[in-house]
């Protein structure tokens, strides 16, 4: 079973216009899947063979003979030595595009390569994991909570839907050893890897809230500088992202903590010990729905005509939104809730502060606000204010 890939339009014209086009992402997000679909003319070599990285970090030229442009090289960050030779042939011919589509999981080495030789001669595009949207339009999901508490416990990273009986909890059992293996010994000399899982296990507990580096690192018993180095790599790795407080002041003094969002929901509940009949009643259920939106909206974002920016709220009242989307100057304010019939009383810091902006004169406008739960049906809570579900997360960004 495969599933098509929203983001092939844009790897495509980006290669339009671009000499090297660069697709970072997890492991098994499908980036390997991805362009070798979607440029399937091209000459393709992974550097996953060890054999094979040597050569290309050793004798790059002769690599490059022996593997002519246009050229897919799969996994690029083991052998960093070749980037100031693709850099050397680029610039041979500045006006051939799309001749090197490069993919990598390690963003430390990639991006390195990419500022140190590739800068300007490259387009760069993070993968996520599949889409509710992409896994819909192949493997239909019937309406209801009960659908997507399902939906958020497997996770999607495409083998698991490739493979429908795979178990779940045995594919992220492996894939948490693999990563920690091959991902964290290689980018740090971590002396203990059971304390990284510790910690990645911590993080897990503490996901949608703002992270208190202090707070984690005393219930890792760790040093704060390890927290920051070792959440440095869960972001290089594709596994988590850190949402930024709103940072433009429109009359009160904000918080300047970010919120740290596991970048898939499968993995998030399998850290937590969640499965589909626990997860509904967890005290965790709103995080994973929080961490589950976030992820289909920053999908969503990159295929938007508009660059899109993403933020959170919260000043020293403690009134917090969860999702700040701007888009050219128009803020949009969205509140994850897990309920099925979400209310005026869940969005009254929303009102609050869209109203506040609204006062302050603020060159930034605002614009609708949602409150996203798992209604049958979308609904008007007061003006300019919807309680939608998850087929309705495409008109938060027509706002």
């Amino acid at each position: 079973m495969t599933f098509p890939r929203s983001i092939s339009g844009r790897l495509i014209e980006l290669a339009r216009f671009f000499p090297a086009v660069v697709v970072s992402g997890a492991r098994q997000a499908g980036k390997t899947f991805l362009v070798r679909q979607t440029f399937n003319h091209y000459n393709y070599v992974s550097l996953d063979l060890p054999s094979i990285a040597e050569q290309a970090e050793r004798n790059a030229a002769e690599f490059l003979r022996e593997h002519p442009a246009p050229l897919v090289v799969d996994e690029v960050q083991y052998a960093p030595g070749l980037f100031r030779h693709l850099k050397a042939d680029i610039d041979l011919d500045r006006h051939g595009m799309g001749r090197y589509i490069l993919t990598g999981s390690q963003q430390f080495v990639l991006m390195k390569g990419v500022s140190d030789s590739l800068a300007g001669r490259c387009a760069l595009v993070e993968l996520e994991n599949l889409s509710w949207d992409e896994i819909n339009a192949v493997s239909a999901f019937p309406p209801g909570r009960a659908a997507l508490i399902a939906l958020m416990v497997r996770g999607q990273f495409p083998e698991l839907w490739r493979v429908p009986d795979l178990p779940g909890k045995e594919f992220y059992a492996a894939y948490l050893a693999t990563y920690l293996e091959r991902d964290v010994r290689q980018i740090l000399n971590v002396a203990s890897l059971r304390d990284f899982e510790r910690f990645i296990r911590v993080l897990a507990a503490r996901a949608g809230g703002m992270l208190n580096k202090s707070d984690v690192a005393r219930d890792v018993g760790v040093s704060v500088k390890a927290i920051g180095d070792w959440l440095s790599v869960l972001q290089a790795s594709g596994q988590i992202v850190l949402l930024e407080p709103w940072y433009v002041n429109f009359g009160k003094r904000m918080v300047r903590t970010p919120k740290a969002y596991f970048r898939d929901s499968g993995l998030l509940c399998y850290l937590l010990g969640l499965d589909e009949s626990t997860l509904g009643a967890s005290s965790y259920s709103g995080a994973v729905w929080e961490t589950f939106l976030f992820a289909e909206m920053r999908k969503m974002a990159q295929v938007q005509p508009q660059q899109v920016n993403f933020w959170y709220y919260r000043d020293q009242r403690a009134r917090e939104v969860d999702f700040v989307i701007e888009r050219g100057g128009r803020l949009t304010l969205v509140e994850g809730k897990w309920q099925e019939h979400p209310g005026k009383d869940d969005a009254r810091n929303l009102l609050a502060v869209r109203d506040d902006l609204t006062r302050s004169g603020s060159a930034w406008r605002p614009g609708p606000g949602w409150v996203i739960g798992t209604p049958e049906a979308s609904y008007s809570i007061s003006e300019g204010l919807t309680a939608g579900g998850l087929r309705d997360l495409p008109r938060v960004f027509q706002g």
